[in-house]
């Protein structure tokens, strides 16, 4: 309503500009950085994905990577946090409404929780949270006189679009498309789910390979989160990706889940603070 009555192409400009940093510091920070570990970032990365993820309102990197984990541990069982077969609904948007015993401590996160960086987000999330998912974009908005919109437009109107498209990996991702890696599992490769969540809509994969930094693992496949980490590797802003191992893939494909794929595994060491 506000964009009808005060109609600003620069409000619209920051709100996708927004939008596309944060979408990103979910999928390729909080999600393959933080809660699988596919790669190792230097510390301004690290920090830039910490900041704008809090924009997002989804919850500190610590317990965003606590729910994410227990859903790969105990996917499509009772201890799932957004277990589809609840139902569509539940495993969207009202699991968040229910105790999650799995970011209840935080620091059982052995490998996140000495992260001093890490650690400080998750302390002041709160602050951090309005600060650049609010206040930021009005203050912004304010130089092309247009605060308002700032808070509504870039604030709140993108966070709530992008918490949406991020529910859709709980939701949409098991539901659509095929189960092209693992047929015991719901989660599903959809190239449309893709379209939606900046390349995460190839669930399969990520379910059957979850140490792979890609989610797209073709190159043909849409994953922007996949290109910015490689982006940021050639600028030496990031290292050691871990890939599955071709022969692994080609024959989890080929037996579409009913053998066991041999994945080539490299071991991580702990970020710095």
């Amino acid at each position: 309503m506000w964009l009808i009555v005060h109609p600003s192409l620069h409000t619209i400009g920051a709100a996708a500009v927004a939008y596309l940093l944060s979408g990103l510091a979910i999928t390729a920070g909080y999600h393959r950085l933080f809660a699988h570990r596919t790669y190792r970032a230097s510390a301004p990365v690290r920090w830039f994905f910490l900041v704008s993820g809090a924009a997002t309102f989804q919850n500190s990197a610590l317990s965003w990577s606590a729910d994410h984990r227990a859903h790969h541990a105990h996917t499509d069982t009772s201890a799932d946090p957004h277990s589809i077969t609840r139902g569509a609904w539940y495993a969207h948007v009202s699991w968040l409404f229910r105790r999650r015993e799995a970011s209840a401590d935080v620091t059982r996160l052995h490998d996140l929780w000495p992260v001093r960086s890490i650690r400080l987000q998750h302390r002041w999330y709160p602050l951090l949270a309005i600060t650049t998912g609010l206040v930021v974009p009005a203050l912004l908005a304010a130089i092309w006189h247009d605060p308002i919109g700032g808070l509504l437009v870039v604030g709140f109107l993108r966070a709530a679009v992008l918490l949406q498209a991020t529910f859709c990996i709980n939701s949409l991702a098991h539901l659509l498309g095929r189960r092209t890696f693992d047929q015991g599992a719901s989660a599903r490769n959809s190239t449309v789910t893709a379209l939606v969540t900046f390349g995460e809509g190839y669930h399969s994969y990520h379910h059957r390979f979850p140490f792979d930094f890609r989610n797209g693992v073709r190159w043909w496949h849409y994953d922007p989160s996949k290109w910015l980490i490689v982006c940021l590797e050639r600028v030496r802003l990031t290292s050691r990706l871990r890939r599955a191992a071709p022969a692994s893939i080609d024959a989890a494909a080929r037996n579409g889940g009913r053998e066991l794929a041999i994945a080539t595994r490299r071991t991580i060491p702990g970020v710095s603070t």
